[in-house]
Parts: structure tokens; C-alpha cells; sequence
């Protein structure tokens, strides 16, 4: 927007910036702020998944680590029929942040 400065219309510079009219008035008025801001650390909703993942699902992980989260899944409605619809994706991130943290360290290969 170095154009603005010398005079030209907005939209001129926003033309020469390679960017729409109002993203250049979004930027002059200061208006447009990167994503700088704090990784939020609180719960938007409640955890489907409380008290059945450090009474169950978690020893069953402790136990045998290589356990995919859709056989946890599965186990979750034979266990619970109904009452765990859906909570396939969040069983997927919950047990790749599990392994993460407490699984076996990935083998590392060097030529």
C-alpha cells in the first residue's frame, strides 16, 4: 500500500498491491490484524468423551498402544450402544495426541 502514500485513490493502490478494494480499506483503517493472537486453552463445549476415557479408553491404550482409534470406537458402541453416536474424529485427534505424548518414539532411519 506504499502507493496510497504517494497519492493514489485507493483503489489504484489496491490494483497495483494485487489485493480487493476493501481488503485495502480493511488495512488503512487498521481493521485487518494477522492471527497473532493467544491459542485459546478452554473447552467450547463439554467432552463427549468424559469419564469413559480415563476409566476405559485410556488403560486400554496403556495396555496395547498400537489400538486405532476406530477399534476404540467400536468398542465404544458395543460397550455403549447409543450413547457415543459421534465421536469417531474426536477419538482420532484424543488418541494421536495420546501417542504423542506417550507412545513409543517414531524408529528414525539414517542413510
Amino acid at each position: 500500500m506504499q502507493a496510497r502514500k504517494t497519492g493514489s485513490t485507493q483503489a489504484q493502490a489496491s490494483a497495483l498491491a494485487g489485493i480487493s478494494e476493501r481488503s485495502g480499506q480493511r488495512i488503512e483503517a487498521g481493521a485487518h490484524q494477522p492471527d497473532c493472537g493467544d491459542q485459546r486453552d478452554w473447552r467450547t463445549r463439554c467432552d463427549p468423551l468424559d469419564g469413559v476415557w480415563e476409566r476405559e479408553l485410556e488403560p486400554m491404550l496403556r495396555n496395547e498402544p498400537r489400538l486405532q482409534p476406530t477399534t476404540l470406537y467400536e468398542y465404544l458402541q458395543e460397550q455403549y450402544p447409543g450413547q457415543y453416536p459421534k465421536v469417531l474424529r474426536t477419538l482420532q485427534r484424543r488418541v494421536s495426541e495420546w501417542k504423542r505424548h506417550h507412545g513409543e518414539s517414531p524408529e528414525v532411519m539414517f542413510e
